[in-house]
C-alpha cells in the first residue's frame, strides 16, 4: 500500500528539484526525506530515484507515480472539504495570501463580511507578491491566494493547482500633472510612444508588474529607462506626482492617486483569479472567501482616467 504523505514527498521532489528544497518545505531533515522515499520505493517495487553523488533524478517509474500522486492529493483535498461541508457552521483557520492593492482595496471589507457571517473562521493574511502565491499553495503554507496575469503576459499554468476568476482592471499609463516636457499633449492612443524617452518608474525585477511593463513598453517599441524602482504603488504614484517619471498603474491602485498626478487609461488589463490546490475549491471556508471577494470585487467603482 502506498503512504500518501511519502506521495507527498515525491510529489514535491518532481517539483522543488532537490531532496534539500523538500526537506526545507517539510520542516524534515533532508536525511528523514531520503528515507521516506526508500520506503516509498519499497511499496512501489521499483527504483524511484537515481542517485549521483548528492543529486537524484525521477526514473521513468517515479514520473508515472508523480502523475497518479496528483490525483490522490487533490482527492485527499476534496475529501477534506466534504467532510468539512458536514459540520456545523465555517470554522477553523483560512490562510489567505494576497498582493498589496488587494489587501487595501478589497480584503478589509471582505475580511468584515466573513466574521459577520462566519464568526468561526480564524483568518490569516500575508502580503506576497502573485508570482509567490502559487508556491505557497502548494507548500501549503496557504490555504486560498490571488494570482495574476496581464493580458500581454499570458498566464502561467499552475500545476496542482484550480482557479476561479476575480477581478479585471484596466492598466493607466501614470504621468505628472501639468506635464513635463516629455509628456505634453499626451492623450491615451499615442501615450506611450510619447513617453518612449521618459524616467521611468519600475518595481523590483522578477515581479509580475516589472515583466508587465517591460512588455507593454516593448510591445510599443520601446525599452524603458528606469530612474526609480517601488513596488508600492502608493511610492509610484507619490513619485509620479513629484515629478520623478511615469509609470503603469493597475486600476486598484489609481484609486490612491493624489494630486499632480494624470492617468491615462491603457488598453492592457489586469486579471485577478482566486487560487487554491486542487480539489480544494469546495471546501466551505474557501468557498465563503471567494463569495465575500466577489462581493467586494462587484462594488469597485471604476476609475475615469483624464
Amino acid at each position: 500500500m502506498l503512504d500518501a504523505r511519502r506521495l507527498r514527498l515525491l510529489h514535491d521532489l518532481s517539483r522543488l528539484g532537490t531532496i534539500a528544497a523538500v526537506a526545507n518545505a517539510h520542516a524534515y531533515t533532508p536525511s528523514a526525506v531520503s528515507q521516506q522515499l526508500s520506503v516509498l520505493e519499497r511499496e512501489a517495487g521499483t527504483p524511484l530515484l537515481e542517485r549521483s553523488g548528492r543529486r537524484v533524478a525521477l526514473t521513468p517509474a517515479a514520473h508515472v507515480l508523480v502523475q497518479h500522486a496528483e490525483n490522490v492529493l487533490a482527492e485527499l483535498e476534496r475529501t477534506q472539504a466534504a467532510l468539512a461541508s458536514m459540520r456545523d457552521g465555517v470554522t477553523g483557520p483560512l490562510r489567505i495570501g494576497a498582493f498589496p492593492t488587494a489587501v487595501r482595496a478589497l480584503l478589509p471589507s471582505a475580511l468584515v463580511t466573513l466574521g459577520r457571517h462566519h464568526p468561526g473562521l480564524e483568518l490569516m493574511v500575508s502580503e506576497l507578491d502573485p508570482v509567490a502565491v502559487p508556491e505557497a499553495l502548494c507548500e501549503r503554507t496557504l490555504d486560498v491566494g490571488l494570482v495574476q496575469h496581464y493580458d500581454v503576459v499570458p498566464a502561467q499554468p499552475y500545476p496542482g493547482l484550480e482557479t476561479e476568476p476575480l477581478l479585471e482592471e484596466t492598466v493607466f499609463l501614470a504621468v505628472p500633472s501639468p506635464a513635463p516636457e516629455y509628456a505634453k499633449n499626451l492623450d491615451a492612443t499615442e501615450a506611450l510612444r510619447e513617453v518612449r524617452d521618459a524616467p521611468w518608474i519600475l518595481a523590483s525585477t522578477g515581479t509580475l508588474c516589472h515583466t508587465a511593463t517591460l512588455h507593454v513598453c516593448r510591445d510599443a517599441g520601446f525599452d524603458p529607462h528606469p530612474r526609480h524602482h517601488a513596488d508600492d504603488f502608493a511610492t509610484v504614484l507619490a513619485l509620479v506626482a513629484a515629478g520623478q517619471g511615469v509609470s503603469l498603474v493597475p486600476q486598484l491602485a489609481a484609486r490612491e492617486a493624489p494630486p499632480g498626478v494624470r492617468l491615462l487609461p491603457l488598453r492592457t488589463r489586469r486579471h485577478t483569479r482566486i487560487a487554491c490546490r486542487r480539489g480544494a475549491s469546495q471546501h466551505p471556508a474557501i468557498r465563503a472567501f471567494v463569495n465575500a471577494m466577489r462581493e467586494t470585487a462587484a462594488h469597485q467603482r471604476p476609475v475615469s482616467g483624464c
